[in-house]
C-alpha cells in the first residue's frame, strides 16, 4: 500500500469513529425479556388487586 492510501486509510477510521460518537443513540426501545414482562404484569396486578380492596 503507498504512503497517501495508508494515511486516507488511517484518518477516514479515525473520522467514522468521531462521527458514530456523535451520531445520536438509537430509539428502538430496550428488549425486555418475556419472563420479566410476566413479573411485570403479575406485581402490577397485585397492586391492582390491593387497592381494589381498600
Amino acid at each position: 500500500m503507498n504512503r497517501k492510501k495508508k494515511i486516507n486509510k488511517i484518518l477516514g477510521k479515525k473520522m467514522r469513529k468521531a462521527n458514530a460518537k456523535l451520531a445520536p443513540k438509537s430509539t428502538k426501545p430496550v428488549y425486555i425479556s418475556k419472563a420479566n414482562r410476566a413479573a411485570a404484569d403479575a406485581a402490577e396486578l397485585i397492586e391492582a388487586t390491593a387497592e381494589g380492596k381498600e
